[in-house]
């Protein structure tokens, strides 16, 4: 079983591609470690036109967006209070952590809330891949992947 997480589109893109390394959510998590990204099925008005905003259509292109998919894979590195971002701007990640630090730009403040009271989930090694049809859940859940379905059968 792998950790997956649900996000709308054009978010779930968005991180597939790279173009978003933190996604911003109002709660937190402990787990740290390999994450599943898997596009909602559902695709709201509000969201379809957030595509058309032009941080957006500059990273998205013009190819439809996969729906209830898992479309990437990443690993969790941390889990920090938004403000941090906001005071700070950069977060130096432990060399240990074997990627890079991260830094609040504009185009990742475009594509987040940094409100208070918010929490930055860091993403590092993001790889894309073929979309893989998977039902979604709130929170994290168990997505079990279809070698993982061949060796249990």
């Amino acid at each position: 079983m792998m950790k997956a997480l649900t996000l709308t589109q054009p978010w779930a893109t968005l991180v597939a591609i790279g173009a978003k390394k933190i996604e911003t959510r109002s709660w937190r998590t402990p787990y740290r470690g390999t994450l599943a990204i898997h596009a909602a099925k559902g695709f709201p008005k509000w969201a379809k036109e957030t595509c058309n905003e032009p941080e957006f259509a500059r990273e998205l292109g013009s190819d439809p967006l996969p729906l209830g998919m898992v479309i990437a894979t990443c690993r969790l590195i941390s889990c920090i209070p938004t403000r941090e971002l906001q005071e700070n701007r950069l977060i130096e990640v432990d060399y240990l952590a074997g990627c890079g630090d991260f830094y609040l730009d504009d185009k990742e403040r475009a594509f987040g809330d940094y409100s208070a009271g918010r929490w930055a989930w860091l993403l590092a090694d993001v790889q894309q891949c073929q979309p893989i049809p998977a039902k979604g859940a709130l929170s994290l859940w168990d997505w079990e992947t279809l070698t993982q379905r061949v060796q249990a059968g």
